[in-house]
C-alpha cells in the first residue's frame, strides 16, 4: 500500500475487513509533516505501536515488510539511506522480534543490518566462519553422532540439530568481552528436542556426565522463561577435540515458540474467541510501551525509551511473595519499583535486599530478594533519572518532573499576576483569564499562568486581554533600564589572579590573561591566543571570539590545565539570571552560592521591569563542576525563571 497505487478499499475488498485493518496497521502515514526524518519515524513507530495494541498481528506483517526491505536493501542507490533503514533495524525491529519470539527473523534482521552498518567487520566474520568451517570437517557431524548415541543409551528419543552461530551475535560478543574472533570457542551450537519436560532435565543429565560443563556457561530458561515465553535449557561443554559447544535442550513444543514465538500461539490455541481482543493483556512487555507511550511528552521521546526498554540482558529479582520480576541489567530498586506497578515507583522511598537496606541506586543481581517502601506522601525525585534503566522508570520519573515544573510555572505566573493587577487597581479573578483566553491563544487558564511564569508572556499583555484599552502605569513611566558599574578594585584582583593560572602548555614566565568574553574555568576545554606585547589569552574551546583569529592559526596554543594546582584556586565563571522582582530574590541567590561554598565577585543588573531583572553575576569558583552545581541549585529556586552561564 505505502509504495503502490493499491488502496486500503481495495485490500478490504480482495481480503476482508480485519486483513484491511491490519494492512492499515503498518502504513507508514507519509502525509504527516513533521520537521526531520527522526521525528517522522517516532511518530511512525508511536502510531505503529497504537495499532499492534489492538492486534499483534500488525507486528507480524510489519516485520515480514520490513524483512522483505532488508533482503532488498542493495537495489537503494543512497548509501546515508541504506545505513539508516539498517540502523532503524537493529535499534527497534530486530529486538521486535526477538520479542515476540521469531528467533529466525530477528537472526536474519541483525545479519542484514550487520552487513549494511558494519561491512568490513561483516566481511571478516563471514570470511572467519568460512575459514572454520573447512577446519573443523566433520566436527558437527561427530558431535551430533556421539549425542545421538549416548542418549539412546539412556532411552532418551531426541532430534539433534547442529549450526554455527550468526556473524551478528559472535561480533556483539568480539565487542562486549574486546576479544579477536580467534578466542571465540563456542561458535558451534547444538540443540537436543524431546518429547517433555522432564526429558529436557534427564537429557541436561546425561551429557554433563558425557563431557565436563564449564561454570558460569549455564542458563535454566525453562523454570525462568524470557520476558518473550522462551524456554530452553543452555550450556556450554568441553567436546570432541577439545572444542567448546554451547547445546540447548528444549520440547517440541518450546522449540517452535523459540522459533516462531507469537505465529506459534495461533497452532495452539487456535478457535480461541479471546484472540480478536485488545493484545495488551497478553503481552506484558506491550503494556509497559503503551505506559511509555502515555508518558512520553513527544514521539522523539517515546522512541529513545522504547529502545532503553528493548535492548538489554536481564536479571530476575523477586518480591516478597515469590514472585519473578525481570529487569534489564544493571537495574535499581526504583527500575524494579515502576516493574512492580507505577504507583509502587511514584511513593518509593527506600528498598530492602536480601533484608538489608540498600541506596535507590544499587545495582540489582539475579536473585535478590527486593522489598520496596513507599510512602503515600513521597514523589518520584528527579535525580532518579540519573541511574534508572528501564524506559519505563525513565519515562514516568520524567513526567513527573514536567508536571512539577509546570506547577510550579503556574503558581509562580498566577503571583505575578495577582501583583500586576493590584498594581493597576483591578480586580484579579481567574475567571478574567479564560474569558479572555482567544486573545492569548491559550486552551486554558493554566497555560496563561505557565507562559507568565516562565517569562515567554508578560503581566502587561493579560492586562490589555482582559481590559482592552485599560492605560498602564507602567507604559505612562517607560520600562526602568538598570546599569551597575562593575567594582574596579575587584576587576582588577580578578585580572591579576591570572598570573598564576595553572594551565600547561606555555612557556615558563609568559603573560598569562583568562577571556574577559568568556570566562574559562577549570574543567573547560581551552585555547589560547598569543597577543603582541600582551602574552596569552585564555579561551574556551567554543568562546565566539575564536572566530576573530581563525586566519591566524599561528598564533593559536593548545593549552590544558593543570588538575593539581588548579583545585585551590577560585576563578569567575559569569553567569545570566533572570530574576522574580521581588523582596529577598538577592538574598535567596547570595544565599545559595555561600550554601556551595562559592563567593559572587560581581553583580550587574542589566534590564528591570514590573516582574523580572535580568542580572550578570560572576560566580567565583574552584572548576567546571562546581559552577555546574552552582548553576544547578540556582535553578531550583523559586524566585529564579532562568539560569545560564555565558561563554562570550
Amino acid at each position: 500500500v505505502e509504495d503502490t497505487d493499491v488502496g486500503i478499499e481495495e485490500i478490504e475488498e480482495l481480503f476482508g475487513r480485519k486483513v484491511a485493518e491490519l494492512v492499515d496497521g503498518v502504513t507508514k502515514l507519509s502525509r504527516i509533516e513533521l520537521k526531520t526524518e527522526r521525528a517522522r519515524a517516532a511518530e511512525n513507530f508511536r502510531k505503529f505501536v497504537l495499532a499492534m495494541s489492538n492486534d499483534i498481528r500488525v507486528l507480524l506483517i510489519k516485520l515480514a515488510d520490513r524483512l522483505h526491505n532488508m533482503r532488498t536493501l542493495h537495489f537503494i542507490r543512497n548509501p546515508d539511506k541504506r545505513r539508516r533503514i539498517a540502523r532503524e533495524t537493529l535499534e527497534i525491529y530486530a529486538p521486535l522480534a526477538e520479542r515476540i519470539g521469531i528467533r529466525e527473523w530477528k537472526d536474519e534482521l541483525e545479519d542484514l543490518a550487520f552487513r549494511e552498518t558494519e561491512p568490513e567487520a561483516w566481511q571478516t566474520v563471514t570470511k572467519r566462519l568460512d575459514q572454520l568451517r573447512e577446519k573443523a570437517g566433520t566436527l558437527v557431524d561427530d558431535v551430533i553422532a556421539e549425542l545421538e548415541e549416548t542418549l539412546a543409551e539412556k532411552g532418551i528419543e531426541a532430534q539433534i540439530t547442529g549450526r554455527e552461530k550468526r556473524p551478528y551475535s559472535i561480533w556483539k560478543k568480539m565487542e562486549a568481552e574486546h576479544i579477536p574472533f580467534e578466542q571465540i570457542s563456542d561458535v558451534m551450537a547444538f540443540r537436543i528436542i524431546v518429547e517433555d519436560e522432564d526429558d529436557c532435565y534427564r537429557a541436561l543429565g546425561v551429557v554433563h556426565r558425557r563431557w565436563p560443563m564449564i561454570p558460569q556457561r549455564f542458563k535454566d530458561y525453562i523454570s525462568t522463561p524470557k520476558r518473550n515465553g522462551y524456554q530452553s535449557i543452555h550450556t556450554t561443554l568441553i567436546g570432541p577435540r577439545q572444542t567448546r559447544v554451547e547445546i540447548q535442550i528444549r520440547t517440541r513444543r518450546m522449540h517452535e515458540i523459540a522459533e516462531l514465538g507469537v505465529a506459534a500461539h495461533w497452532k495452539y490455541k487456535q478457535g480461541d474467541e479471546q484472540r480478536e481482543g485488545s493484545e495488551v493483556e497478553r503481552y506484558r512487555w506491550l503494556r509497559v510501551l503503551l505506559e511509555i507511550l502515555e508518558n512520553a511528552a513527544s514521539p522523539e521521546e517515546f522512541l529513545e525509551h522504547t529502545k532503553l526498554e528493548m535492548f538489554h540482558d536481564q536479571v530476575f529479582c523477586f518480591t516478597p511473595k515469590g514472585d519473578l520480576i525481570a529487569l534489564p541489567k544493571g537495574s535499581t530498586p526504583v527500575d524494579f519499583a515502576y516493574a512492580v506497578h507505577t504507583e509502587v515507583g511514584n511513593h518509593c522511598v527506600g528498598a530492602k535486599v536480601n533484608g538489608r537496606m540498600v541506596p535507590l541506586g544499587h545495582v540489582l543481581e539475579n536473585g535478590d530478594q527486593v522489598e520496596i517502601l513507599t510512602s503515600k506522601n513521597a514523589t518520584p525525585k528527579p535525580r532518579w533519572e540519573r541511574f534508572v534503566v528501564t524506559g519505563k522508570a525513565r519515562s514516568a520519573v520524567r513526567r513527573f518532573t514536567r508536571q512539577q515544573e509546570q506547577a510550579e510555572y503556574a503558581r509562580l505566573g498566577r503571583t505575578i499576576l495577582e501583583r500586576a493587577f493590584e498594581a493597576e487597581g483591578v480586580k484579579f479573578t481567574k475567571r478574567a483569564i479564560t474569558q479572555a483566553l482567544d486573545r492569548l491563544n491559550g486552551d486554558k487558564a493554566d497555560d496563561v499562568f505557565v507562559a507568565v511564569g516562565r517569562g515567554e508572556l508578560a503581566s502587561a499583555e493579560v492586562l490589555k486581554a482582559c481590559f482592552p484599552g485599560i492605560r498602564l502605569r507602567e507604559e505612562e513611566r517607560g520600562p526602568v533600564r538598570v546599569r551597575t558599574e562593575w567594582d574596579p578594585v575587584e576587576e582588577d584582583r580578578r585580572r591579576r589572579k591570572g598570573a598564576s593560572v595553572p594551565i600547561e602548555g606555555l612557556t615558563p614566565g609568559v603573560a598569562v590573561h583568562l577571556a574577559d568574553c568568556c570566562h574559562p574555568v577549570p574543567g573547560d576545554r581551552i585555547v589560547g591566543i598569543l597577543i603582541a606585547g600582551q602574552g596569552v589569552t585564555v579561551h574556551t574551546i567554543d568562546c565566539e571570539a575564536l572566530g576573530t583569529f581563525e586566519e591566524d592559526t599561528d598564533r593559536w596554543l593548545d593549552l590544558s590545565w593543570n588538575a593539581d594546582e588548579a583545585a585551590s584556586e577560585f576563578y569567575a565563571g559569569r553567569l545570566k539570571l533572570v530574576v522574580l522582582n521581588e523582596r529577598g530574590a538577592l538574598a535567596s541567590i547570595a544565599a545559595i552560592v555561600a550554601k556551595h561554598e562559592g563567593n559572587i565577585s560581581n553583580l550587574r543588573m542589566t534590564e528591570r521591569d514590573r516582574e523580572f531583572y535580568t542580572m550578570l553575576v560572576d560566580v567565583e569558583v574552584h572548576d567546571l563542576r562546581h559552577l555546574s552545581n552552582i548553576l544547578t541549585a540556582l535553578r531550583a529556586l523559586p524566585v529564579v525563571s532562568k539560569a545560564e552561564r555565558l561563554r562570550g
